[in-house]
């Protein structure tokens, strides 16, 4: 911890930041220390740690004095770890929160996860060594002198500077980002194509392939599963891991609803989704806050929730109109239907056939009749008769 120096946690000029990640306990060694929560920064040229509450606590070391990192796997009870192995402390080092220290490493604890992608990255960082691209006097006058470096930040050069820069990078971030999307919505594209060929394939071969047959081969189809799944450890916790999710429950679902008639209960989502991830099973929390984020990320699926409480996965071309005019016409047809009864004749799951019967009442399209027999549905002779 004595390599370590206190900074404002700012970026220099021609400093970026890489990734940060928040939750991370950072240790001397194999001792506890008193940084016990805060968001660890990675830069092009720096290694930052900032207190979550108390910001004015920051210190920093430069990815110049580490050696080499190991990672350490979580185990009962513990966090999932990144050891940092550094050089021994230079002369000329700035104050920092320890004079001296027992140990040439430390150790950095993912409380929230997210040390895969951290890893990563910091491992990429020492290996391009991009903060020898700064001039050694540049970079030698902005940490001993760092009070003259900010001033010469202040003024309308400097600002005008820091601001393209800021231009820059953010102009970076966001061509990433579109074409990370674009890159998921092809693949998305061709695994639909995929799907949508074999089920062809499979009606054309109708006669001459057994029903449990097709049952087995489409089993076979979901048992490959998802090959990286979204994970914690991966993407960390909150937005970015219910963004990514949602993302992939997009290019994995699309088949199975346009097979089911464009909407799946969330239960029916929830069995499908763990089924295809295989180990790295999927909390009903998180697949509720990734769905709920399908519809602002544009995706061609969207959340629904009934009057019931009932919540569903839709396509967002799913026409509801449709849906409830050929309930209308069975029951017309048959007189009278049950939830139960409408469900196997339609095919699909008694909660949603219950679900579409009360929205075509809603509508004004059914009567209800409830008795102790339970509940059945009767075509609107007032509406059709009046």
């Amino acid at each position: 911890m004595d390599r370590f120096s206190w900074t404002t946690g700012l970026l220099e000029l021609g400093e970026t930041l890489v990734i940060q990640q928040r939750g991370v306990r950072l240790s001397d060694g194999e001792e506890k220390v008193k940084f016990d929560s805060g968001v660890l920064l990675l830069s092009t040229h720096r290694l930052i740690w900032r207190d979550q509450k108390n910001h004015e606590c920051c210190i920093a070391v430069p990815l110049s004095q580490i050696v080499f990192i190991e990672e350490q796997a979580a185990g009962i009870g513990k966090s999932a770890k990144i050891v940092v192995h550094l050089h021994t402390a230079s002369s000329n080092k700035e104050p920092g929160p320890f004079q001296s220290s027992k140990y040439s490493y430390v150790k950095l604890s993912f409380k929230e996860h997210g040390q895969i992608e951290f890893y990563r990255r910091l491992s990429e960082e020492i290996t391009q060594r991009r903060w020898e691209s700064m001039p050694t006097g540049q970079a030698m006058q902005v940490n001993k002198d760092s009070q003259a470096g900010r001033i010469r930040a202040v003024g309308i050069v400097g600002i005008e500077r820091k601001l393209e820069e800021k231009r820059k990078e953010t102009d970076k971030n966001i061509s990433e980002a579109f074409e990370d999307l674009s890159k998921l919505m092809e693949k998305a594209k061709e695994m639909v194509e995929l799907s949508k060929s074999i089920a062809n394939k499979i009606k054309e071969k109708q006669g001459d392939i057994t029903e449990d047959e097709t049952i087995k081969f489409k089993s076979y189809l979901l048992s490959m599963g998802i090959a990286n799944p979204v994970t914690r450890e991966t993407y960390g916790s909150g937005t970015q891991y219910h963004m990514q999710l949602a993302k992939q429950l997009a290019g994995i679902l699309q088949a199975p609803l346009e097979e089911r008639g464009g909407i799946m209960s969330l239960t029916e989502v929830y069995c499908l989704v763990n089924r295809a991830r295989g180990l790295e099973l999927l909390s009903p929390e998180d697949l509720v806050n990734a769905c709920k984020m399908l519809e602002s990320l544009k995706l061609p699926l969207r959340l629904r929730i009934f009057d019931s409480g009932v919540m569903v996965i839709e396509l967002q071309s799913h026409n509801e109109e449709e849906m409830v005019a050929a309930a209308l016409e069975m029951v017309s047809e048959k007189g009278s239907l049950t939830a139960d009864e409408f469900a196997k004749l339609v095919g699909m799951s008694v909660l949603l056939a219950k679900e579409r019967l009360l929205l075509a009442e809603k509508m004004g399209h059914l009567c209800r009749d409830d008795s102790v027999e339970g509940l059945r549905f009767y075509p609107n002779l007032f509406l059709t008769q009046s």
